[in-house]
């Protein structure tokens, strides 16, 4: 964005605010949210998944930081967000000095941290950035900051992957739910009752999500279409964003045969709940009904909003 649209932008929301009407950033109470994405957002165009990440910070005086540690290419994809806050006309975006475990672990790392209002990590190899960040003081402090101060943590793909304590590591996108045809590790555990995983429908991962939660049936899953976000407001409710959907697979009142089985085995998988939420709906624990039809939703909103506990 030139300085003259960055000006005429700002001039505009005082405009707005002088006329009693708030900017949709000034309009959004201050709580803890995760934006959890699917992959491949928008950048360039409307970037409706950015522009709703930078308002829940707090719209352009927000002060939002970049995590490029999973990535190939982290400059690279450093200037790509760059580029896409500053066209949203946010202008304290900087990238955050995490490139391996040594710098994980410096405080000048967890004050940008701390201070933040928003945290946004890019794509890239979840287990890379799960192997710099874990036990380390950026780790502690990104939940300090989370629980804490309400900072808003936004991830896509990979950042994505590593919301849940229970992460997909790696995995091929099988045809068929087979005994541990995916391996797992520990991720960041902001969701502590749910697994997630990324460029959903794009990708047919439905059974490679299936095939985690034959292994972990305690858990809920996520599946998250790419241009496509779930907003977690903890403690209230989720929204989803975007182009595309999110399915949630609960597996809670499952019956299966997975222990009597063999590695790739196929797996039978009785009464698993699969929910389809698609993009502009919102969904908080107090709108959904307390009906039989509406229990099994509410009840994976509830798992979905759970405040979990502060690691570190």
């Amino acid at each position: 964005m030139s300085r003259r649209k960055f000006i005429g932008s700002m001039v505009s929301g005082l405009a707005m605010t002088a006329a009693g009407v708030l900017p949709s950033w000034a309009q959004m109470p201050k709580v803890s949210r995760l934006v959890i994405v699917g992959g491949a957002e928008d950048r360039l165009q409307d970037r409706i998944i950015l522009r709703k990440f930078s308002d829940y910070c707090g719209g352009p005086q927000a002060k939002i930081r970049i995590i490029t540690a999973a990535s190939g290419d982290p400059q690279g994809v450093w200037k790509s967000y760059r580029d896409a806050f500053h066209a949203l006309g946010v202008r304290d975006v900087e990238r955050l000095a995490i490139d391996d475990r040594e710098s994980a672990q410096a405080p000048a790392v967890q004050a940008e941290i701390l201070q933040a209002d928003g945290i946004f990590m890019s794509g890239g190899d979840q287990s890379k950035l799960m192997a710099i960040l874990w036990d380390s003081l950026a780790y502690q402090s990104l939940h300090q900051s989370f629980h804490m101060n309400a900072c808003c943590i936004g991830g896509t793909s990979a950042g994505a992957a590593v919301m849940s304590r229970h992460m997909i590591a790696q995995g091929p996108s099988v045809l068929r739910p087979s005994k541990e045809a995916v391996d797992t590790d520990i991720g960041l555990g902001f969701l502590s009752q749910a697994v997630v995983d990324q460029h959903f429908s794009e990708r047919r991962r439905l059974p490679r999500l299936l095939s985690t939660l034959a292994m972990r049936p305690d858990l809920l899953g996520v599946g998250i279409d790419e241009d496509t976000a779930l907003v977690i407001e903890r403690g209230e409710g989720i929204e989803v964003i975007g182009q595309g959907t999110v399915t949630l697979v609960d597996p809670s009142q499952m019956q299966s045969n997975v222990d009597d089985l063999e590695t790739l085995d196929q797996i039978e998988m009785l009464g698993v709940q699969l929910h389809l939420l698609p993009a502009g709906h919102r969904y908080t624990v107090k709108s959904v009904g307390q009906g039989a039809r509406s229990a099994p939703l509410r009840r994976a909103i509830e798992r979905l909003v759970a405040v979990g506990p502060i690691r570190g």
